[in-house]
């Protein structure tokens, strides 16, 4: 039986929001099984109105709630089975945490890249991209997915890999949220016993110059290494930094120009697992970050991209500016291999304001002319334009073709509606 949660029921304070907004769903369902899965898309179906899917972690698009309507939690499906074969192949339910993942894999000597942050999803990032902290390393969480379990929306439930349904398979790896709700994830993992974990603490004097020197640095490290930014305003920025490995040596050569690049508040470096880069916090999702996010992909940081993001921090929206590293063997694959087709940038660029919205999307239309792409779970805004970005047209034609076959209807069209026509 399909656990149910309505609003007066008192769990339903703790389902009914997720981290980025608050909802008041009509049913919060919380199925166990695939079987429950496609029970619970009938149900969705008999009540009408919004449908939202919902894996285990934050939801930062907010499309994970809704107000009046259904969600299908996935909490419930959060097992993680591993070694499955005694090697490096990983079973993980998509209601799964990363920190939770990264845990469990840890006595194994084995880590999946994940994002940068334990507490988020498993199925929403394994079936976006997964642009982590050892990307450049071991590249995205999609490329490493194996197979996958779908439900569609006939309710069918289907397995999906390179030899049985390929292109279902292809157009998961990108766009899953589009096509089914994935309820069980294949993953083969990287045998990376530890990691050296470096924080920077900086002085940014002028933003446009250190973002130009950080870029230099990023793109010249050795692929072992992967860095992400936040630009906080008021002058400072806090960088981390992965080293996938534990050669200390050649850790600490690869790290020490990010010494450089500017005057610095503080540092710290440690050896440790990659379960203690990304532990799992576990905190409830109670529309605790509202926010609104614009994001674009940048193949450098060179002058123009640098000089327009200068201006947006000079606008007033450098309190939460996140660069992340991309490049090594994210860019090894193929465009055309996934459904996620950016593979000759460099750096993922994301900012956040809380406020003045209106202001905040002028202030970013200046940006986008110099960025190339985009990265879907990092965007708030569903629009047209931005479905472009996020898949070019080749990509965007196959999806619509795959689309047509298994979601003639549109039952799933909550994240960067792909329509058939």
């Amino acid at each position: 039986m399909i656990e149910t949660i309505r609003p007066g029921d008192p769990r339903y304070q703790d389902v009914r929001d997720v981290y980025t907004a608050t909802g008041s769903p009509a049913q919060v369902l919380r199925p166990r099984t695939a079987e429950q899965v496609a029970e619970s898309l009938a149900r969705a179906a008999e009540l009408g109105g919004p449908l939202s899917i919902r894996s285990g972690g934050h939801g930062m698009s907010s499309i994970a709630t809704n107000r009046g309507g259904t969600v299908i939690d996935l909490g419930h499906l959060n097992a993680v089975e591993a070694p499955v074969d005694g090697g490096d192949l990983v079973r993980v339910g998509p209601g799964a945490r990363w920190g939770d993942v990264a845990g469990l894999l840890s006595p194994y000597g084995l880590a999946i890249s994940s994002g940068d942050s334990g507490d988020v999803g498993a199925g929403g990032l394994a079936t976006t991209g997964g642009l982590g902290l050892l990307g450049r390393a071991h590249g995205l969480t999609i490329d490493n997915l194996v197979a996958a379990e779908v439900v569609t929306a006939d309710g069918r439930v289907r397995t999906v890999d390179a030899e049985h349904e390929p292109d279902l398979f292809w157009g998961m790896r990108g766009a899953g949220a589009n096509l089914g709700i994935a309820t069980s994830l294949l993953i083969r993992a990287a045998r990376v016993p530890a990691v050296v974990h470096a924080t920077v603490q900086y002085e940014v004097r002028d933003p446009a110059v250190f973002l130009r020197a950080w870029g230099e640095a990023v793109e010249a490290a050795p692929r072992a290494v992967s860095a992400f930014l936040y630009l906080l305003g008021g002058g400072a920025a806090l960088a981390t930094i992965v080293y996938a490995g534990d050669d200390v040596p050649a850790a600490q050569s690869a790290l020490d120009p990010f010494l450089r690049l500017a005057p610095r508040y503080g540092q710290r470096a440690v050896l440790t697992p990659y379960a203690g880069v990304v532990a799992a916090g576990g905190e409830p999702h109670r529309g605790q970050q509202r926010a609104r996010t614009h994001s674009g992909l940048a193949v450098h940081l060179d002058h123009d991209v640098t000089t327009r993001l200068a201006a947006l921090i000079g606008s007033g929206f450098g309190q939460m500016l996140q660069i992340r590293s991309a490049g090594g063997a994210i860019n090894d694959v193929a465009a055309d291999a996934t459904a996620y087709a950016h593979r000759h940038q460099n750096f993922s660029v994301t900012a956040v304001a809380d406020g003045r919205f209106d202001a905040f999307d002028r202030a970013w239309d200046e940006v986008r002319p110099a960025l190339d792409g985009l990265y879907l779970s990092f965007e708030s805004a569903f629009t047209p334009e931005r479905l472009a970005e996020a898949f070019p047209p080749a990509t965007l034609a196959r999806l619509r073709e795959i689309k047509s076959k298994v979601d003639p209807e549109n039952v799933f069209h909550q994240n960067f509606p792909i329509r058939t026509s």
